[in-house]
């Protein structure tokens, strides 16, 4: 790897468009001062964006100048809260190009965007849930609902090592559909895993073949434009924090006008009904977006969707999109470059080692120069030391993971067997026994909307650092996950 300037000159020699996007270095060192006032390098943004100090402002100045109610009233602080959600409600549709063809539903993120469908929709005996080898966690526990109700279950494999949906074999499961039938296919629009982009022509596709399409856009959006007048999945999830950053607890689920009749909500809450009656036993359903938006929103914090999106307007998602591919391209290229001393590569990326049809989530592996496997949780740790935020585990993607790092069947039925004794940890301890020299996680950097050249030549300068260097000398982790959650001593 270059050095200091030269690292930059070379960088832009090779990608000259980041130069378009010095509207974000502005930004940096002033939306985002924070970063560099307190020293750190954010590389989570697939986990969650960051926000603007004015995006708060607004929300901040809102709040302290008006009074507002709970919407579910005609008084007048009911009616100000109501026509500031409905003037997001709008915003949103118009952003995504949906207006006229979609309702909207405010939901808490977007898992429960996925649970709306996946509850709501008349899965049965002879029809059919599909989904991606490279679904999230949320997408996947759609298959329960499938299942209760007895319809068949399939997954659509990955190709290794590029981790891309394999569409011969898609293909043949779509041909499976019986198109009298409702059936349900869901995948990602961009991997949360690998940042793989899959096709988006994948939903015109399965439509004309007896499918409704549920695209989980959560991943994508954040640096992707989606226009829904071009792509018209039959649902689409997606949730605002990792578009902006803020506020958290206020996703989306947008329906098609066509797909909303197919769904049928298995209970009613207050706000969702036209008509209850507790003596008749009987209840009518609102006839648009409120049938699904149960109880009370999240109404004082729904008005930051909209700063929040008048705030990527204001830059251009172009923009953003631009800058994180140059960064994500430069990434992978010096990470291909490093080797031990004896010749070994030290990096094992898990997806394209090329930047094309990805995004900004690069996951990967650091291995010693005998080819074993160095802990990602210890990486994890020492990157914390050094004030650079990444993310390590199963990133709630076990599919993909599976993929991967070639898992097997086999081992997930050795896993079942320990019984309520597994856990992340027992089970990467698993794959490490008996020689496997397997890795139950893995470590994602991933970029966004305040990335700059700066952020990504300190971690890669920090990955550097683990060149001829083994398990025993970078130290033992001081933490567990379980579960994939961080459990830390409290003495």
């Amino acid at each position: 790897m270059a050095n200091g300037g030269d690292a930059y000159t070379a960088f832009i020699a090779r990608y000259p468009g980041y130069l378009d996007t010095e509207r974000l270095d502005q930004l940096r060192a002033t939306e985002y001062r924070r970063l560099d006032e307190h020293g750190g390098v954010y590389l989570d943004y697939t986990g969650g964006s960051l926000y603007a100090e004015s995006q708060l402002q607004r929300h901040l100045d809102l709040l302290r100048d008006g009074i507002f109610g709970n919407p579910h009233s005609a008084n007048p602080t009911s009616a100000a809260m109501t026509g500031h959600v409905e003037r997001t409600r709008g915003l949103v549709l118009r952003y995504f190009h949906a207006s006229g063809d979609y309702y909207l539903v405010f939901t808490q993120n977007a898992s429960a965007a996925l649970k709306l469908v996946g509850e709501s929709f008349p899965f049965a005996p002879g029809g059919r849930f599909l989904a991606a080898f490279d679904n999230h966690n949320s997408a996947n526990g759609i298959r329960e609902f499938a299942r209760a109700k007895g319809a068949s279950i399939a997954y659509a494999p990955l190709t290794s090592p590029g981790l891309r949906l394999d569409l011969a074999r898609l293909d043949k499961l779509l041909d499976e559909a019986d198109p009298a039938r409702e059936n349900l296919f869901v995948f990602p629009a961009q991997s949360n895993f690998s940042g793989v982009r899959h096709p988006l022509d994948l939903v015109a596709n399965a439509r004309r073949r007896g499918w409704r399409v549920l695209l989980d856009a959560a991943a994508f959006v954040p640096t992707n434009p989606l226009d829904l007048t071009d792509v018209k999945p039959d649902f689409v999830s997606l949730s605002f924090y990792k578009m902006f950053g803020y506020p958290t607890g206020v996703g989306a689920l947008l329906i098609r006008r066509s797909a909303f009749p197919v769904l049928k909500r298995p209970w009613f809450a207050g706000g969702t009904v036209n008509f209850a009656s507790v003596q008749g036993q009987a209840h009518m359903l609102s006839p648009s977006e409120a049938a699904f938006e149960d109880g009370t929103l999240n109404y004082l914090a729904i008005p930051a969707v909209e700063t929040g999106l008048e705030y990527i307007q204001s830059i251009g998602i172009e923009t953003i999109h631009r800058r994180v591919h140059c960064l994500t391209g430069w990434l992978l290229e010096q990470f291909m470059s490093l080797r031990h001393e004896n010749g070994r590569a030290m990096v094992r990326i898990y997806g394209p080692a090329a930047n094309q049809d990805r995004g900004g989530t690069v996951t990967f592996n650091l291995y010693d120069p005998h080819g074993h496997l160095l802990d990602y949780r210890r990486v994890e740790e020492l990157a914390g030391q050094e004030g650079i935020s990444l993310r390590t585990g199963c990133f709630c993607n076990p599919g993909a993971g599976e993929t991967a790092e070639g898992l097997t069947e086999e081992d997930m039925r050795a896993a079942q067997q320990l019984g309520d004794g597994i856990s992340l940890l027992s089970f990467s301890q698993m794959m490490q026994s008996d020689g496997r020299n397997k890795s139950a996680g893995a470590i994602r950097a991933s970029l966004g909307i305040a990335s700059n050249f700066a952020d990504v030549e300190r971690f890669l300068n920090f990955i550097a650092g683990f060149r001829n260097q083994t398990r025993l000398t970078i130290g033992e982790v001081t933490f567990d996950i379980d579960s994939c959650r961080v459990i830390r001593d409290g003495s």
